[in-house]
């Protein structure tokens, strides 16, 4: 190759850099360390309620108060929060501009596929008690069998008291599971496709097997199980009609591969982001140029509605509420404003290639992924992000010291997803996905890497800061 065309190539070819070139020993060391964090706090929220709970405790021992108790016009530096029914919180810093120059929004999902308990989920069938359950989000039901489950959640009884169960993480505790047909008898599920393999009312999670000792009654497993809900908890059976339980893998996180580069572990999508966005605001050491706002939000995995889901209003209220105190309408602030929809992209896996274009693929260990649009096909359901906005967002970036790349959700006729973005661009704000691939998304265990984890903190930070 001439020297004129290595300096061509140089000049005009799109460079993809593995972030073990790009950074230095000493980063190196800083993001392993800030991945020890994120691990910790993946080990320990496995709910949206929990990582709510998570969020606020952290926020008031960072110097947050609550925004309804504020009263007063924000000056430069103040820190308020307003929490959403214990499943959703946001965090705001005023920054040294008017409100009216517009904010910085970061904004994540903090619940995950799962499996809800239907309201009356307790029986019993020859010889076993179960949970009847109805699956939240998009999984694979097959990969939910035959797996450790853990049982969280809160239940609201009739005397207006409520009870919050977490059962199955801790060492020696029981925990709970989907039985699978042996390989010995599967052939008529093997006849099946692949969607249902196992079907939805088939995820019958296994609770016990001990009858009641008393020959009078029937029903006794499950009188037996609900004898021990009622001595541990103080719940009747009518109380799961105003429960929100919820049972998630038993995994622990763990480190991945000999040179410890991976993380493995339940709910990465999408608190692999919500961690780097959540300690971005926190980090915040004097009041930023322009108010910064971070998001943690619920029902992302099914499609954002609710009173606790970024399609409601929440979040405009609350600027809303902020562009009053200084005189203004929300929509002055909103149509000023920048958001970074803090969501992950399927990282390229090389077992699975067909399904990717591999030009327009996220890979591990190349930096946050900025991803221009969503949603599937010919764009349905997605915000396109403006050229100009990603120009600002790669100018951003790259002038930080931030390693990033492009990326699309699988090819085009293959399937796609959505995130929050939508619902933030819908409010006349330039919005665009900044997240973190992974591998297996959506599975019940997924993999990332631990230098795109730490290249979202800082994409963030510098979002909220430069």
């Amino acid at each position: 190759m001439s020297e004129k065309s290595k300096q061509l190539k140089e000049m005009l070819f799109n460079k993809k850099e593995n972030a073990i070139d790009f950074m230095s020993a000493e980063e190196l060391a800083v993001c392993d360390d800030f991945c020890e964090g994120y691990k910790e706090f993946l080990q320990e929220c496995k709910t949206e309620r929990e990582v709510a709970a998570f969020v606020e405790d952290l926020a008031l021992t960072n110097g947050f108060v609550k925004f309804d108790e504020f009263g007063e016009a924000l000056a430069a530096g103040d820190k308020v929060y307003r929490a959403n029914r214990g499943k959703a919180i946001i965090l705001c810093v005023k920054g040294k501009r008017s409100i009216k120059d517009g904010i910085r929004i970061s904004a994540a999902h903090i619940d995950s596929p799962r499996l809800d308990l239907k309201q009356c989920p307790v029986y019993e069938e020859d010889g076993l008690g179960f949970f009847k359950t109805h699956y939240y989000g998009g999984i694979k039901k097959y990969q939910w069998t035959a797996i450790p489950l853990s049982l969280h959640g809160r239940i609201c009884k009739s005397d207006g008291s409520f009870v919050d169960v977490k059962i199955g993480e801790a060492a020696g505790e029981p925990k709970f599971v989907i039985t699978d047909i042996l390989p010995h008898l599967d052939r008529e599920q093997m006849q099946r496709k692949a969607d249902d393999l196992v079907k939805g009312e088939e995820l019958n999670v296994v609770i016990g097997s001990r009858p009641f000792k008393d020959d009078e009654e029937s029903e006794k497993i499950k009188l037996n199980l609900l004898s021990l809900l009622y001595e541990k908890y103080g719940i009747v059976e009518r109380d799961f009609l105003s429960a929100e339980l919820e049972l998630v893998p038993a995994f622990t996180v763990d480190d991945i591969g000999f040179d410890r580069s991976l993380i493995g572990g339940y709910g990465h999508d999408d608190r692999v982001c919500s961690y780097p966005a959540l300690q971005a605001i926190l980090d915040i050491e004097e009041a930023p140029e322009y108010t910064a706002i971070t998001v943690l939000t619920d029902k992302e995995e099914t499609g954002s509605d609710g009173n606790t889901g970024l399609a409601s209003s929440y979040l405009k209220y609350f600027i809303e509420d902020l562009a009053r105190l200084e005189g203004y309408e929300g929509r002055d602030v909103l149509r000023n404003s920048m958001c970074l929809s803090a969501d992950v992209n399927a990282a390229y896996d090389p077992t699975w290639g067909s399904a990717f274009e591999k030009n327009n693929a996220s890979f591990i260990n190349q930096g946050v992924c900025v991803t221009k649009f969503t949603g599937h096909g010919g764009k349905y359901g997605t915000s396109d992000a403006s050229a100009e906005f990603v120009s600002f967002v790669k100018n951003m970036l790259e002038e930080n010291g931030v390693l990033w790349q492009s990326g699309e959700l699988g090819k085009i006729d293959n399937g796609g997803g959505g995130t929050v973005a939508l619902f933030i661009a819908n409010m006349d704000v330039d919005t665009i996905d900044v997240g973190v691939p992974v591998l297996s998304m959506h599975a019940p265990y997924e993999i990332v890497a631990k230098t795109d984890v730490y290249m979202a903190y800082k994409a963030f930070l510098t979002f909220f800061t430069k």
